[in-house]
C-alpha cells in the first residue's frame, strides 16, 4: 500500500478542482452535523470525521474525486453504542473499524464487487436519489414562502448558469446559487433557516486523542461487533459509490486500494476524535457534476471545510439552508438513472425486479447494505434459475443400452432436474451417461449423479460413465462415492 503522488491525478485541472472542492466542502457542512446528531454526539465529531476522511483519502485512496466522510449509513449503526457506552467507545471503534477494512483491503475483497448485477448498482443509485431528496423534506415542511423561492431559485441558477457566456462553464454553478442566496438574503434580511442553526460549530483544530478506554479484552467484545458492521457497510457504500463515479468519469479505480485506503483513513480520523466514515455517493456527484476529476479536489475539500469551520464560522452560519437543499435536490436529480424507467418496458423482468426491489429495501429500511445484499441475492437467484434451464438430455436405446448425453451446467438448482432425467424401472442391462458437453460445478451435482448412478444400480441395471471434462472429473473423483459400494449404501439406502 502506497500514498498516490501521481502527478496527473493531483494537478490535472487545478482550477476545477478548487472550486469544485470549496462547493463540496460547503455542502459537507450541514450533513456532518445532522450526522453528528444521528450518532448522538458533538457536532465537531462528525465535522473532524469529515475534514480527516478527505483529506487523508485524497493520499490514500484508489479512486481520484471521490468523497470520504462522515455518512449517514455509518451514523445509524453508532447510536446504541454511543448511548450505552459513550464517544470514548466510538473512538475506539472507529480505529478498529480502520484495521479490519486494511485487513480486508489487503485479503482483495475488492473484487466482491464483480458479484452485483448492473441493476442492483442502477436499484442502489436510485434509492440513493430518492433518500437525497427525502432527506430534504425537513427543510422544506413547516416553512415560510421565502424557503421555496429562494429553492426555486437556486435550482433556476444551478440549471441556467451553465448557459451564462464566457463564465457559465469557469465557475460551478451550485457554488454561483449558494453565494448568491447567501448575499440576497442578507441584504433583504429575509429570515430563513440556516446552516448555524444546524448547530454550533467547532472553533479549534482537532488534536491526536488516543480513546480512553480499558485496554483488555471486554473492551474488543463491545467495540468488535460494531467495528465490523461499520467495516463491511463502510467498505460497500465505499465500493458502490466508486463503480459510480467510474461510470460517470469514464475511469477505472483499484477497489483493493480503495478497502485498505478507507481503513488509513478512519485510523486517522478514530485518532483526531472523529467518527468512522466512508464514501459518500451524494458528495461524489457534487464533485464531479462540479468538474472536480482529481485528488486534489477531495484534499480541497476537506481542507476548506476545517479553515471555514474553524476560522470562518461567523460567515459560514449565515448561509440559507435553502441553497444547499436546491444543491441536494441537483444531486438528487442527477443521481436517478432516469433511463431505468424506460428500461421497465424493454428489459427482462427479472433484471427490473431486482433494480425495483434493491429501491425498496433502501428506502425502507434506509440501510444501504442491506438494499445491495437483497438485491445481489435475488440476482443471484435468478441467474441459477436461468442457467439451471440450459440443462438438458438426449438419450435414444441401443441394444438393451440406454444413453444418455447431458447437455449444460449442473449444479444446486438443476441436480434434481438430471436426476428425475432418469427411467430407473426401464427394463434394460446397461446405462451409460455421457458427459462430454456438461459440467458439474458443486456437491450437489455430485450428490445427483451418484444417487442416479446407485439407484440404477440398484435396479440391476450395469452404468457406466464416460466423457467427464478435467474439471468435472476432479470433483466428481474426490467428492462422488458411486465407484464405493460400501459408501454408497451407507448413504443412499434410506432414500
Amino acid at each position: 500500500m502506497t500514498f498516490r503522488l501521481n502527478k496527473q491525478e493531483w494537478f490535472g485541472s487545478i482550477r476545477a478542482d478548487l472550486l469544485s472542492g470549496l462547493v463540496v466542502a460547503l455542502a459537507l457542512i450541514p450533513e456532518a452535523i445532522a450526522f453528528s446528531i444521528i450518532a448522538g454526539v458533538d457536532p465537531r465529531v462528525g465535522l473532524y470525521a469529515s475534514f480527516s476522511m478527505a483529506v487523508v483519502i485524497a493520499f490514500a485512496g484508489g479512486r481520484p474525486a471521490m468523497i470520504s466522510a462522515a455518512t449517514g449509513a455509518m451514523a445509524l449503526l453508532m447510536v446504541t453504542l454511543v448511548k450505552e457506552h459513550g464517544l470514548q467507545y466510538l473512538l475506539a471503534a472507529t480505529l478498529l473499524t480502520g484495521v479490519i477494512q486494511i485487513v480486508l483491503g489487503y485479503l482483495k475483497i475488492g473484487v466482491l464487487m464483480s458479484f452485483v448485477a448492473r441493476a442492483v448498482v442502477i436499484g442502489f443509485v436510485n434509492a440513493l436519489a430518492i433518500l437525497i431528496f427525502m432527506a430534504q423534506l425537513p427543510e422544506l415542511t413547516d416553512v415560510t414562502w421565502h424557503v421555496y423561492a429562494l429553492t426555486a431559485l437556486g435550482l433556476g441558477i444551478i440549471y441556467l448558469f451553465p448557459y451564462v457566456p464566457r463564465i457559465g462553464k469557469l465557475i460551478p454553478s451550485p457554488l454561483v446559487t449558494i453565494v448568491v442566496l447567501t448575499l440576497l438574503t442578507m441584504v433583504m434580511g429575509i429570515d430563513v433557516r440556516t446552516v448555524g442553526d444546524m448547530g454550533a460549530l467547532p472553533d479549534t483544530l482537532p488534536i491526536f486523542l488516543w480513546p480512553d478506554v480499558p485496554l483488555n479484552f471486554a473492551t474488543l467484545q463491545i467495540i468488535f461487533p460494531y467495528a465490523l458492521a461499520l467495516a463491511l457497510v463502510g467498505l460497500l457504500e465505499s465500493l458502490m459509490t466508486a463503480t459510480i463515479i467510474d461510470d460517470m468519469t469514464d475511469t477505472k479505480s483499484d477497489k483493493n486500494h480503495e478497502c485498505v485506503g478507507q481503513g488509513i483513513a478512519n485510523i486517522a480520523t478514530g485518532a483526531l476524535g472523529g467518527m468512522a466514515g466512508c464514501a459518500m455517493i451524494g458528495q461524489s456527484v457534487i464533485n464531479v457534476k462540479s468538474g472536480g476529476r482529481g485528488r486534489l479536489s477531495t484534499f480541497v475539500a476537506g481542507l476548506f471545510l476545517l479553515i471555514m469551520v474553524v476560522f470562518l464560522s461567523d460567515l459560514i452560519s449565515i448561509i440559507p439552508m435553502a441553497a444547499l437543499v436546491a444543491v441536494m435536490i441537483m444531486v438528487s436529480i442527477g443521481t436517478f438513472n432516469w433511463g431505468s424507467i424506460q428500461g421497465l418496458r424493454t428489459l427482462p423482468l427479472s433484471t427490473n425486479i431486482v433494480m425495483l426491489s434493491t429501491v425498496f429495501v433502501v428506502v425502507y429500511s434506509h440501510n444501504l447494505a442491506l438494499g445491495v445484499l437483497s438485491g445481489v441475492l435475488l440476482a443471484s437467484l435468478f441467474f441459477a434459475n436461468k442457467i439451471s434451464h440450459f440443462m438438458y438430455c438426449d438419450t435414444h436405446l441401443e441394444d438393451q443400452t440406454r444413453i444418455y448425453r447431458f447437455v449444460g451446467q449442473v449444479f444446486f438448482n438443476s441436480a434434481d432436474k438430471f436426476v428425475d432425467t432418469f427411467d430407473f424401472k426401464e427394463p434394460i442391462s446397461r446405462v451409460i451417461i455421457d458427459l462430454t458437453r456438461a459440467h458439474f460445478w458443486d456437491i450437489s451435482a455430485v450428490y445427483a449423479l451418484d444417487k442416479s448412478v446407485y439407484k440404477l444400480r440398484k435396479e440391476g441395471k450395469t452404468v457406466e460413465l464416460i466423457g467427464q471434462n478435467e474439471a468435472s472429473k476432479t470433483i466428481i473423483d474426490r467428492f462422488g462415492i458411486h465407484d464405493k459400494p460400501e459408501e454408497i449404501e451407507k448413504v443412499m439406502g434410506g432414500h
